[in-house]
């Protein structure tokens, strides 16, 4: 990506509006039957195109759908630009964190099987997490520790809200960085032959940064989870999901290892230069990751960031969540579960403006001041640039995926949430 697109190809690429519509997918329709100004949502167009042409980025796709209908779905730019490969629609992104949504519905599917309660104990189930830590005194200069007795166990609540104390590995805070680090704990982005419950066993030996429930602080507890997954339902993460989420909804492009012959839909990554303009992607760009993780024939199946998928199948993913837990006639939650998942679950901590649920943040009341995003709407993003939320009460589903680390021009995604509402015409 050190080769700068042409103008021309820059001004031409992303202005198709081909309709994308299959049995598995909600059909294409009219903005203005849903209420949508067409010509309010040509302005997305321009905050997009205009974005490349300053080298903010270099492709991106942008779906909206309204009760159910797709009212907007184009790519711009280029999904390679040392190829100058238009970016295609039916591209396919690594979401990163946007793994973790999918995790917590496969935990609260197997809550609703009576498999065990939220507030059970993780050691339970994993019993390595029996008798937590917590860091007490840590030294910088050897990464030497010592540690007190949490006052209490970790709990599947825990982790999903991100009370439990479990830093990240790789992009956490610089001590528990350098003690992840010394017990080689991954990240989620893996091409060695890595075993999750090997990793998940290690990291439950590790003192928690701070008391369960004290805090939220994002970190490695959807990696805890979908180890969890496997330990109760007895199958291999990665086949639960195929088997019980992907299959089920239709999600044929969503994957944690690519099959080879869908690799070359895979979008490359970009990065930026010393002026923060999208260049080719360097592994130096983040000391020892491999941005192509996606290509190996992996066998690390991280429930935080593992998983690469399509704008439309995590698209279809959260109209099922919008539409009570079902789609298409598949039921895989209750509606009762949706509405737990999608409520304040972290009482008087805050995560910014907002909350968070199981699985998703929040948009507060505080938070819809903000943007004007709808207090209640759910959503998430992912580590490469990419972006979701629902919204019940507007029944929108917004998506905007792109992949660049790092992305300075983090404005383009809350520019687009504001175009957004600014084309509801009802």
């Amino acid at each position: 990506m050190k080769n700068i697109l042409p103008v021309l190809l820059m001004i031409l690429s992303g202005i198709s509006i081909i309709s994308c519509t299959s049995p598995n997918h909600p059909g294409t329709v009219s903005p203005a039957s849903e209420k949508m100004s067409v010509e309010r949502l040509r302005r997305i167009d321009t905050i997009l195109q205009e974005s490349i042409n300053n080298r903010w980025i270099n492709g991106a796709v942008a779906y909206i759908a309204r009760n159910g209908k797709i009212v907007y779905y184009k790519s711009f730019g280029v999904s390679d630009a040392e190829k100058q490969t238009p970016m295609a629609k039916d591209a396919i992104f690594r979401i990163a964190s946007q793994t973790k949504a999918i995790t917590s519905v496969a935990v609260m599917m197997l809550f609703e099987e009576g498999k065990f309660l939220l507030d059970d104990p993780v050691s339970k189930y994993i019993p390595e997490f029996a008798n937590p830590t917590v860091v007490d005194q840590y030294n910088a200069k050897d990464t030497t520790y010592t540690t007190i007795p949490a006052l209490r166990e970790i709990t599947i609540r825990d982790l999903l809200t991100h009370t439990s104390g479990i830093d990240y590995a790789g992009i956490g805070s610089t001590m528990m960085n350098a003690i992840y680090a010394k017990s080689e704990i991954p990240v989620g982005f893996e091409s060695r032959p890595l075993i999750l419950g090997d990793a998940i066993q290690k990291l439950a030996g590790l003192p928690l940064v701070h008391q369960p429930g004290e805090r939220f602080t994002y970190g490695l507890n959807c990696d805890v989870l979908g180890y969890l997954v496997e330990v109760v339902s007895g199958m291999t993460f990665d086949q639960f999901l195929k088997q019980r989420i992907f299959e089920p909804l239709g999600m044929k492009d969503t994957y944690f290892y690519l099959p080879e012959e869908k690799q070359s839909r895979l979008a490359s990554v970009s990065t930026e230069d010393a002026d923060h303009l999208a260049v080719n992607w360097d592994k130096q760009a983040l000391a020892g990751l491999d941005a192509d993780y996606p290509l190996a024939q992996g066998t690390y199946y991280s429930g935080g960031a593992g998983l690469s998928c399509t704008i439309t199948d995590y698209a279809t993913f959260l109209q099922m969540l919008l539409d009570g837990g079902e789609y298409n006639g598949k039921r895989l939650l209750a509606a009762r579960t949706v509405d737990l998942m999608i409520s304040n679950q972290i009482g008087n901590l805050d995560l910014g403006a907002d909350k968070f649920g199981l699985g998703f943040q929040i948009t507060s009341e505080a938070g819809q001041a903000r943007l004007g995003v709808t207090e209640g709407s759910f959503a998430w993003g992912g580590f490469w640039g990419t972006t979701y939320w629902a919204d019940p009460e507007e029944q929108l589903v917004c998506l905007l995926f792109c992949q660049q680390f790092p992305l300075s021009h983090g404005e383009i995604s809350d520019k687009f949430r504001v175009l957004v509402y600014a084309a509801l015409d009802d």
